[in-house]
């Protein structure tokens, strides 16, 4: 992991869970920034043909990927300001690891000209990206490393806490969405399904 990425995730610590990332897009529905894929160390305008104002970062991210790979860098601001408030960095460095997850991509992040800048790290090796992942390995358990969970040390104690957990997060989520839910939040059972 480089300096700018290493020093930035740790001024920001801890990265959001995901369910932090649900919980501020919930209340930002329509939270959009503006964002240019540059070429290394050559931006010049929010106004270019690589730019894309007014979007949602998740969408524009997905949907331009091959700029990622082909070598740009994505610049990230707040919409028609040329500069990003610090209060969305965490958010959008969360947000795009995420995405990158996916990918198995590890990217490297730095503030310049009051903008956030994402590429992908063409020279992380599987340290790097082991490093990388591990301070967003929350993301996927809802779990901060050095928060107290709650969960009990004791094995079977844990084991019944986390099924009377599911079974509660079953409820609410049956209740609010019925049939459509997938009761445990898994895949269907596969293995006993009748062919």
């Amino acid at each position: 992991m480089n300096q700018s990425t290493k020093k930035l995730i740790q001024e920001y610590s801890p990265m959001w869970t995901n369910k932090q990332i649900w919980e501020f897009e919930q209340l930002n529905e329509e939270l959009t920034f503006d964002t240019v894929y540059a070429e290394p160390n050559s931006f010049e305008s929010w106004n270019t043909k690589m730019a894309n104002p007014d979007v949602f970062i998740r969408d524009i991210v997905v949907r331009t990927f091959d700029n990622f790979l082909d070598g740009y860098e994505l610049w990230i601001s707040n919409k028609d300001q040329g500069k990003l408030d610090s209060k969305y960095v965490v958010y959008l460095m969360s947000v795009m690891a995420d995405i990158m997850i996916e990918e198995e991509v590890c990217l490297n992040f730095r503030i310049e000209n009051e903008a956030l800048v994402v590429t992908i790290d063409e020279k992380a090796d599987v340290i790097d990206c082991k490093e990388f992942f591990e301070e967003f390995y929350h993301l996927a358990t809802g779990f901060n490393f050095n928060t107290d969970t709650g969960i009990p040390d004791d094995e079977t104690e844990a084991e019944l806490y986390l099924t009377r957990l599911q079974e509660e997060f079953d409820e609410r989520m049956q209740n609010k969405l019925g049939d459509k839910y997938l009761p445990g939040n898994n895949d269907p059972d596969t293995l006993h399904s009748k062919d």
